[in-house]
């Protein structure tokens, strides 16, 4: 060896019968190793990273004729139309496809693609003409009774309850 070793090193290597060529063979093994366990928990990482978003998916299903409201990501909330709704529509689905693209076509026959989380079932209002709405009926208040009852006019402060 061109280095020189101290007798307790010398003495070390020749106990152990080290063979430097050999530790590194191992060396280089500890590393592949090492790399291998890396890979791994990279790709276990994604795998869990991917479950933990395809839990949050909603698996919608759209059939063709079914109306929809699209989503529009890009209603700036600050500025121009801050209650402007998000959804616009209503659209007809056309397709779907297995990978969750679905093809729809608005009033004026436009057609695209679209991703399917970004739209929602359209309920349409179900208006009755011949519905009978509820009317509430407002009692009246006998105004002669609050006269002869506070012996005052009717024209009062709303804070001479208080009094």
């Amino acid at each position: 060896m061109p280095v020189e070793l101290e007798f307790r090193a010398h003495w070390a290597i020749k106990k152990w019968n080290m063979d430097l060529h050999l530790a590194g063979k191992n060396r280089k093994m500890q590393l592949s190793e090492l790399e291998e366990w890396r890979e791994k928990a990279y790709h276990n990482s994604k795998e869990r990273t991917k479950r933990c978003y395809d839990k949050r998916i909603k698996h919608k299903e759209f059939n063709p004729r079914d109306k929809v409201l699209l989503f529009n990501s890009r209603v700036k909330l600050f500025g121009h139309g801050k209650l402007q709704s998000k959804w616009d529509g209503s659209y007809k689905v056309i397709d779907t496809s297995t990978h969750g693209a679905i093809t729809i076509q608005d009033d004026t026959s436009n057609t695209f693609m679209v991703n399917g989380q970004r739209l929602k079932v359209y309920l349409e209002p179900q208006i009755n003409m011949v519905e009978e709405l509820d009317v509430i009926e407002f009692l009246e208040i006998n105004l002669d009774f609050l006269v002869s009852y506070t012996g005052e006019s009717l024209l009062f402060s709303p804070f001479s309850f208080y009094e």
